[in-house]
């Protein structure tokens, strides 16, 4: 039979009747928020019996926090229409946009911004940066509605991927800057989804480590978006290196 589990608890140093904090420095803590702690420290160690448990746990609430950060704000929408509608969930995700004649509106990180943009729901949105933003395949629906969009920023966005540009082609009518620098999850089948965007003037595909071969890679974009100016300056450079390396060593003499 085996031994019960012994319960865990967990307690702060006290020292004076209060904890210890940084490097030894004593600070008072309300006894309110001592408790909460206490109780959130109880229930891991009640509920978690191993690491990959824990684990696996806080990858649920990850994926159910990215879930919930790409809703569609139906509401808004209904209320404001698209443009507002797709500002506000940009925003909300620490983005910025630019309307059509007005200033760039930029949250301050948190989601918080001023809610000037709700009066501009007759002015089209023509530019947002979403750079690092939690944005997936779902939160693009917001997007895909900016129907007058020319500049799109995705760079360093953890969740978009190959799917993410398969639906990029509803915009094809207006984009003609589109950023996709160091997103992760970008590989070569999903830059093939971007032939349908023929009026792109400006593409960033640097950075991609899912890429296998970038320097062909760009020289295969470059080719199909003729019209359009690629940057990935740096794949390029790194295939003619290799490529200089192969002749050297080519034309180097064969030891005896």
């Amino acid at each position: 039979m085996a031994a019960p589990r012994a319960s865990l608890h967990l307690v702060a140093p006290v020292r004076n009747g209060s904890t210890l904090g940084i490097r030894g420095m004593s600070t008072v803590a309300p006894e309110g928020n001592q408790r909460k702690g206490g109780l959130l420290l109880q229930f891991l160690a009640d509920r978690f019996y191993d690491v990959e448990a824990l684990r696996d746990y806080l990858f649920r609430k990850q994926v159910s926090k990215v879930h919930q950060k790409n809703r569609s704000f139906t509401y808004i929408k209904e209320q404001y229409g698209p443009y507002v509608a797709g500002a506000y969930f940009i925003l909300k995700q620490g983005g910025a946009v630019k309307f059509r004649g007005k200033e760039w509106i930029r949250s301050n990180g948190r989601g918080h911004s001023t809610l000037e943009f709700l009066h501009f729901q007759a002015v089209p949105v023509e530019a947002v940066d979403a750079s690092d933003c939690a944005i997936n395949y779902q939160g693009l629906d917001n997007l895909l509605a900016l129907k007058e969009l020319q500049s799109l920023s995705l760079q360093r966005c953890p969740h978009v991927d190959d799917w993410c540009l398969s639906r990029l082609y509803q915009l094809a009518d207006s984009l003609q800057e589109l950023s996709l620098a160091g997103c992760p999850q970008i590989s070569e089948r999903g830059l093939a989804c971007l032939h349908h965007l023929q009026n792109l003037r400006r593409l960033d595909i640097s950075d991609l480590p899912a890429v296998s071969n970038p320097g062909l890679t760009q020289i295969l974009v470059e080719e199909m978006l003729p019209n359009c100016e690629v940057l990935g300056t740096d794949w390029a450079q790194g295939l003619k290196s290799g490529l200089e390396e192969q002749s050297r060593d080519t034309a180097s003499p064969m030891p005896v």
